[in-house]
């Protein structure tokens, strides 16, 4: 049989082991791909640490995958060898729970799937995912410049997207980092008066580079007062992991304003009273599903939306993923496979 080199975790906590595999055969209803590139995420610090509950060993993470289809599985229809496509988070729903019949896939309640976690991802020179969780993805994105995108970019466009500005309203992005570099690019090619905040102003060059129309500086200024004063956000997409620092910014909500939180803090205080004087809200938001990808790649490609990336062979996937844990990556970190 074929062979296919991985790079799995054998434990938790344990090292990166590039291993020899059998390139899998797809299962009915799923799909084989030849993977070209899967970013590296903080997220797959879950597997790497094992810090999600009931997770098999060994693994392959990796949920930031664009590759090409090698093989359909029987019954698979919509997809055809050759053809260009991502996946991401979201790997599968079952379809007909209540979640899933409100179009809530996220929260299936049956066979909510995640790649990368519920099967092997794209560390590796192939892998297998369910058919209903590929994207299209677009001639003119390259595999490394779309790799981000499956989730840094999707989670921020969509939480945009979804958070009740319209053009014209100011926007603001907490945290100018894997997420927020590409908070500030969506937001301002949607239209949006873009408002970045960082800690320190050797971070306003990089802001104003990516499109904001104001820098903050967190640690000389109140980021509330800041923007209240010009008057106020319809919303603050949180992309930070510190809930002192999204505590920090919620006063700088205008009235109906909403902050989406999509960074992952351990935990958030805020104001009562000034949510219900002002209508305000706090919103968590979830990545998405493969359509929402296929609109981020689309929306990305038409604005000229890119990632700022950092690429490793996949036989370095350990100093891969230690840098993008040092958080001193430009922004993201991209395996390739080198077919």
């Amino acid at each position: 049989m074929p062979k296919m080199r991985v790079a799995q975790i054998a434990r938790p906590g344990g090292a990166f082991e590039i291993v020899e595999r059998e390139i899998p055969q797809p299962a009915p209803g799923w799909v084989r791909l030849k993977v070209q590139a899967c970013g590296i995420c903080h997220s797959d610090s879950l597997v790497k640490e094992g810090h999600w509950p009931g997770l098999q060993y060994p693994r392959v993470p990796g949920h930031e995958v664009i590759g090409i289809v090698d093989a359909p599985g029987a019954g698979v229809t919509q997809w055809h060898p050759g053809q260009r496509v991502g996946v991401g988070w979201h790997g599968g729903h079952c379809g007909y729970c209540d979640a899933c019949r409100n179009g809530d896939f996220f929260g299936c309640t049956v066979a909510l799937q995640i790649t990368g976690i519920n099967f092997d991802g794209g560390y590796g020179e192939y892998m297998v995912a369910p058919a209903i969780a590929l994207a299209h993805v677009p001639d003119h994105l390259s595999p490394v410049e779309g790799a981000p995108l499956m989730c840094a970019g999707i989670t921020t466009y969509n939480a945009l997207r979804h958070s009740g500005a319209r053009p014209g309203d100011l926007v603001a992005i907490l945290g100018l980092g894997g997420l927020g570099h590409l908070g500030v690019q969506y937001a301002v090619k949607m239209g949006f008066k873009t408002v970045g905040i960082a800690r320190g102003q050797d971070k306003a060059p990089l802001a104003h580079k990516l499109g904001a129309h104001h820098y903050i500086d967190s640690q000389a200024q109140d980021p509330a007062a800041e923007l209240q004063k010009l008057g106020g956000a319809k919303a603050i997409l949180a992309t930070v992991t510190a809930g002192d620092a999204m505590a920090a910014a919620h006063g700088g909500l205008g009235l109906n304003g909403t902050m989406m939180v999509i960074g992952a803090a351990q935990s958030l205080t805020v104001s009562p009273l000034f949510l219900l004087s002002g209508r305000r809200s706090v919103k968590g938001w979830y990545s998405g599903t493969a359509a929402d990808s296929q609109d981020t790649l689309k929306f990305s490609v038409l604005s000229g939306v890119r990632s700022m990336n950092e690429v490793y062979p996949l036989e370095k996937v350990a100093e891969g993923y230690e840098r993008m844990t040092s958080g001193k990556a430009r922004f993201r970190v991209v395996l390739t496979m080198g077919h």
